[in-house]
């Protein structure tokens, strides 16, 4: 995948209607936003596109929009943040068709420097359909209202709906340019450099609990990574494969033959795999997940038949927090246990902790890994955290993201 994407500092918006693709899809709690990240991350480009004089027209979808328009996931709210993060008026154009007569009418009425927000792009119904269907209309009047196109949602990035990708065939129609914003251009920077292009030694942290979700991803990383390590849920079927006894401890019997597969492929290409060598259990899960619960540490190869494996001991968190003291470039994806209980949280802040202390560009990978380093709070200390879950699984997958791919080559 050619990763040099013109950006918005690649071309001339004075005067442009700009049409930005924004990741709005922000928690609402009765109407109120209860984590602005989404809207802080896209300030950046949109302040840059005012300055620059462009007419910039966002767009956004938000929630999954399962029962057709409503007033509960109309982006309305988003629009009054954003106007006090601005510190200027951004026009809601709340019309649930989206691109209809008043969306027209609002943009032709535009001043240089002028913001609006279209309508929950979901409400057309159309947005997440195959191209050949009705996302395609949807797509070219998204065009139509624009000259240039931005895309700055990574967190959709790996989806081809006609608000993220097809759009752009429209654009490229009418001469105008497709370009990434600034927050697209950095998740390009670090996920997509450091798989296609890491600085050595590269080592790749995966936990979280199933296999099955991770199965390219383990792939692709042992042929780019020096080191791969492997935590959470996902390592009891890695060690069944080993012939161990895992007691209780969540398992996916279909991939064992594909563990063992991972395992030879790694002794044959000369990288290190990391396993838990000793394991945090207990009589069962947590209920609810942040429960007290009491806890002992076993090796791994000794999990009695009655109990579960719930997070990494402390011997398996020092080995990997040394694994990764020497490394130049790690991506993590994935906690290394429940880390949503205090008790078996220490598995993932130890990692966390020696990803903080280390010089080397350090790369989270959105979803639960995201979540649990804002938690526990090491955050700051991260080179890069991720704004996509399942875009960033496939960038490390190595597939091709549509948002991404549609852009225009430099």
């Amino acid at each position: 995948m050619s990763l040099n994407k013109k950006s918005v500092d690649d071309f001339n918006a004075k005067g442009r209607r700009v049409l930005v693709r924004c990741d709005f899809n922000v928690p609402l709690k009765d109407g109120v936003i209860t984590d602005e990240t989404r809207i802080v991350a896209a300030l950046p480009t949109i302040k840059k596109l005012v300055s620059d004089g462009a007419k910039v027209i966002l767009c956004s979808h938000l929630g999954k929009v399962k029962e057709g328009p409503n007033e509960k996931e109309s982006l309305a709210p988003v629009a009054v943040r954003l106007s006090e993060k601005l510190g200027k008026e951004v026009k809601f154009i709340k019309d649930y068709n989206v691109t209809g007569a008043d969306a027209t009418a609002a943009v032709a009425a535009m001043n240089e420097g002028d913001v609006i927000l279209l309508q929950n792009t979901r409400f057309r119904g159309k947005e997440e359909t195959k191209p050949q269907d009705a996302g395609e209309a949807f797509a070219k009047e998204l065009a139509d209202l624009a000259d240039d196109y931005v895309c700055d949602a990574f967190g959709s990035a790996h989806r081809a709906h006609a608000s993220v990708a097809v759009v752009t065939k429209y654009i490229t129609e009418k001469g105008g340019t497709n370009a990434v914003g600034y927050l697209m251009q950095k998740e390009i920077d670090f996920l997509g450099n450091a798989v296609e292009n890491p600085v050595r030694p590269f080592v790749a942290i995966l936990g979280g609990a199933k296999v099955a979700d991770k199965l390219n991803v383990i792939n692709n990383l042992l042929e780019k990574c020096d080191t791969l390590i492997i935590g959470g849920g996902m390592a009891f079927t890695f060690l069944k494969a080993k012939g161990y006894e895992i007691g209780n401890s969540l398992v996916d019997d279909e991939k064992l033959d594909y563990c063992k597969e991972m395992m030879a492929k790694a002794d044959k290409l000369g990288k290190q795999l990391l396993l838990p060598i000793d394991t945090t259990i207990a009589a069962g899960f947590p209920d609810p997940i942040d429960a007290e619960i009491e806890v002992s540490v076993v090796d791994a190869d000794k999990i009695p038949a009655d109990k579960e494996g719930l997070d990494i001991g402390p011997k398996t968190a020092e080995l990997y927090a040394n694994a990764v003291k020497n490394a130049k470039t790690v991506v993590w994806n994935g906690p290394m246990g429940v880390f949503e209980n205090p008790t078996l949280a220490k598995g993932t802040i130890a990692v966390a902790k020696a990803l903080a202390e280390t010089d080397a560009t350090t790369i989270i990978g959105g979803g639960d890994s995201a979540a649990a380093c804002n938690q526990l709070g090491f955050a700051d200390k991260m080179s890069h955290i991720s704004t996509g879950g399942g875009a960033s699984l496939e960038f490390l997958e190595g597939k091709e993201l549509p948002g991404v791919y549609a852009a225009d080559d430099k």
